[in-house]
């Protein structure tokens, strides 16, 4: 008999290996997606396994001038996601790793993780990577502050900072202050859309893009790994949102049955499948947008953040 201890620490191991596999299948259907949006045929949906394992036996080759950040940052970035992945609550409404799930915590990782993505762009010594690597942190002084403060407002209307917590509130339904978390959910998936480096603010697999300047001083397995951990956080910010604000048809807890664990197995690729779909859709809408106007559009997300809390002193 399995120690009931040992129980979440698998089922955290095993909701982040489920994850990580599926990062590179979400991220081809997303490519997929704007092909033939675009009456391209374009690469195909497992495009981006094959180029992983390519590049995990290619050779590393770094600047000269680059130093311990710009080699560490592919492993910082992949074990912090890997990190959140495991806290989030993906099979049942109760996160795995409660000790990290608290959105104070996590909204730490992800600072962490952009910190270092931005420092290794300048540690690498390449001026269009450093100009990359302030755009990037640019964009987290803009989107974080519109995640924070919509988690906020829903964790002060269930009364917890724990992310299982608030997902199991919310699972039973919008009935305290509907308006405000409704608002919430707006803004905190106008936040991840930005994260998931979508149009009109960032074009995520093109590494001609001075955004993603970082990636091209990197090559062989580092590329592989940093390429694993990009495609994981955009997974990982789509199952923040799902697990938050949408934790409908997964299990109860550790204790369900079989049949409400295996349909909250079979629902994580179609809800993630659902979410680039539609991530998809708005983003093909759109044309390219210049990057000193993403300060302009970021309001909107943050004053949607803010009505929705103005709507919860309310006790709307």
């Amino acid at each position: 008999m399995l120690n009931l201890n040992f129980q979440p620490i698998l089922l955290a191991l095993l909701q982040a290996l489920i994850l990580l596999a599926l990062a590179p299948l979400m991220t081809g259907i997303s490519r997929q997606m704007r092909a033939r949006m675009h009456s391209r045929r374009g690469p195909g949906v497992w495009q981006d396994y094959r180029d992983i394992f390519k590049l995990l036996k290619r050779q590393d080759v770094a600047p000269a001038a680059s130093g311990f950040v710009f080699q560490a940052m592919p492993f910082v970035m992949f074990g912090v996601m890997l990190l959140v992945a495991m806290a989030l609550p993906v099979f049942t409404h109760h996160s795995p790793l409660g000790v990290i799930a608290d959105i104070i915590t996590v909204a730490y990782l992800f600072a962490l993780a952009r910190f270092f993505f931005s420092l290794a762009g300048i540690d690498s010594g390449s001026l269009y990577a450093g100009l990359g690597a302030t755009r990037e942190a640019t964009l987290g002084v803009l989107v974080e502050p519109i995640m924070i403060l919509s988690l906020l407002v829903v964790a002060l209307i269930e009364g917890s900072t724990n992310i299982g917590s608030i997902s199991d509130s919310i699972a039973n339904g919008y009935g305290q202050s509907p308006t405000a978390i409704v608002l919430a959910m707006l803004a905190f998936g106008f936040a991840v859309f930005i994260e998931m480096g979508k149009l009109p603010f960032d074009m995520a697999e093109a590494e001609q893009e001075l955004q993603e300047g970082p990636l091209t001083e990197y090559s062989g397995s580092s590329l592989a790994i940093l390429k694993l951990g990009l495609g994981l956080k955009k997974v990982v910010m789509a199952q923040f949102f799902i697990g938050v604000f949408l934790p409908f048809g997964i299990a109860t807890d550790l204790n369900a049955g079989g049949l409400a664990m295996a349909i909250a197995v079979v629902a994580i690729p179609v809800r993630l499948a659902v979410i680039f779909f539609l991530a998809a859709l708005v983003e093909n809408s759109m044309a390219r947008g210049r990057f000193m106007l993403t300060s302009r559009v970021t309001w909107v997300g943050f004053g949607v953040a803010a009505l929705s809390f103005v709507f919860y002193l309310a006790g709307l």
